[in-house]
Formats: C-alpha cells, structure tokens, sequence
C-alpha cells in the first residue's frame, strides 16, 4: 500500500529516534513560554483619549469650524503617538478628541496634548478662552449598568426627579467600594434653585433683568478678610454671605423706592424644581394585559479603576 505525504511524514516520525526528544524540548518550551509570558486576570489595556473643549459663544458651526475646529486639528495631529483625531463643531462649542495608540502612558499623553495647545495658541482666534483639556481611558466606560425604575402599577407616583435622587445616594454608596472608579447617572434631573422673575414687577419698581441677576450672583459669595486674636486664638474673620436657601435669597436687597427696600421675593419667584432635562431614560416594561408601556428610568454607570 502506497503512503501519502502525511502518512510518509507520520511512518517517519513514529520509526526516528529523535521524536521523543522533540517531544521533550516541545513540552520544555511550553513551560518555559508559561512562566515568562506575563498573565493577568484582568490585563490593564491602555488606550488613552484626550478631550480638548473650547467655548466659542456667538460663533456659528460653520464658522467655529474654520476658525478654531480646522487649526485645533492640524495641532493636535502634530503630536506624537496619536492615532486619529475626531472633531464635533456646534454653536458657540468645539470638541476636538486625539486618540493615542495602544500602550501610550494616559498621563504622558494629556502633557502632550497641553504642551502643544499652549504652544500654539496664536492659531486660535484672539478672544477665544482657553481650551479645557480632559483625559480619558478604557476604564472610563462603565461595566456594569444599575437601572432603576418604578413597577408598571406605581409608576404614577415615581418621576425621573424623585428617581434620580434614589440614584445619587446610590452613586454615593457605590463609589465607597474597592476598585470602583469614575461612576456617573444616566438620565433623571436633579433639583435646583430657581430664580423666576416677573417682568411686570421688574418695571413697576425699575429693575433690570442684569441688575437682578447680578444681585444673585454677587450675593452668594464669602471670603476670609483677615483674622483677630483672641484668648491665644486666631479666628477667621469672613466677610460677605452664602446663601442657604430660598428664604435667604428671597430676602436679598436689591434697591428702594419711596423709602420701600425691594427685595428679590417683590419680582421674582425663588422655588425648587426639577433641573431641565438634558437627556432622558425610559424602561418598557409589560402591564396586566400585557401590553408594553414605559416607566421613567434612572441609570447608575459603574466604572471599574
């Protein structure tokens, strides 16, 4: 019976007085090769991203994009170890990202990027501020995802609002774990304080809207003026106030008239409320028909470190 080649190759192997000792440099090999290769459970791969965000208030995409997106790339392309460079324009904003090769040091790499804005920003058009840089990595994309959202039956009594506020204290809670990183919230509005004015308030007494808004921003402000001794103490001295509330910012002076202080609850409404919605979650869940309906829902991004 006539062999083919691998039958020639195997009578070959099988009869050779060298095959044991192949076998036995092929398994010292892999033992070799298993102690010096290194091995990770979970292997730290570093791909660094490095945001760069300039404001440009009162200019239109198309010409943000000439003026500071075309310059900004040309910049950061310069730079050694980047990869791609990725650009967003909109009104009054630019977004340029440099994305560094695999195995580029995060930190090495945001100085790169600094070093060379700064460098040149006489590309940039004069009155523009100075660009924001932020680093970011593959830890930063989050592995696990909590939802919370209300069952089908009480969805009526739950809101993003109320949500969101369960997802912070969760966030808090999360964050005090081992090896957990830059967490944040998807969806929800948090609370703030508003400020409402009535504009027919505002010109029965003369008041501007800038004067009103200046009045809120100068307000909430306190700094250390000095301090004085006493008892063999030092005690700060703090001049100016921070506002605690509603009723502190209701009760700030704005101006007179007839001899009649103004305050800012005279013109304006000061509540709390739901912050406006930037982006928003929802969670399709079935009713007792069956039928799909959609509940408000808050998500708690977890980033490992």
């Amino acid at each position: 019976m006539k062999l083919g080649l691998s039958g020639s190759l195997t009578r070959a192997f099988i009869k050779s007085p060298l095959t044991p000792l192949l076998l036995m440099a092929a398994i010292a090999l892999g033992l070799v090769a298993l102690k010096s290769l290194p091995r990770e459970e979970e292997p730290q791969i570093s791909v660094p991203l490095v945001d760069i965000h300039v404001r440009a208030n009162g200019l239109k995409a198309q010409d943000a994009m000439k003026l500071i997106t075309e310059p900004l790339e040309t910049i950061i392309k310069s730079i050694n170890g980047v990869e791609h460079v990725y650009s967003l324009t909109n009104d009054d904003e630019v977004l340029v990202t440099a994305r560094f090769y695999v195995g580029t040091n995060a930190d090495d790499a945001i100085l790169r990027v600094h070093d060379k804005v700064r460098a040149n920003m006489d590309r940039i058009p004069i009155g523009i501020p100075e660009p924001l840089i932020v680093g970011r990595g593959i830890d930063d994309v989050a592995i696990v995802v909590l939802t919370l959202s209300p069952k089908p039956n009480e969805a009526s009594h739950w809101n993003d609002n109320a949500l969101y506020q369960i997802a912070d204290d969760l966030l808090v809670e999360v964050a005090k774990l081992q090896n957990v990183g830059l967490s944040y919230i998807v969806g929800g509005r948090p609370d703030q304080i508003r400020v409402e004015p009535n504009p027919e308030k505002l010109s029965l007494y003369g008041i501007t809207l800038q004067q009103l808004i200046g009045k809120v921003k100068e307000a909430n402000r306190s700094f250390v003026a000095g301090t004085i001794r006493n008892k063999n103490r030092d005690l700060p001295v703090i001049a100016g106030q921070t506002l605690r509330g509603i009723p502190d910012i209701g009760l700030l002076l704005l101006t007179a008239r007839d001899g009649r202080p103004v305050y800012v609850r005279d013109v304006a409404r000061v509540v709390i409320g739901a912050k406006p919605a930037q982006h928003r979650a929802w969670h399709m869940v079935p009713d007792k028909t069956g039928k799909l309906i959609r509940v408000p829902a808050v998500s708690v991004a977890i980033a490992k470190r």
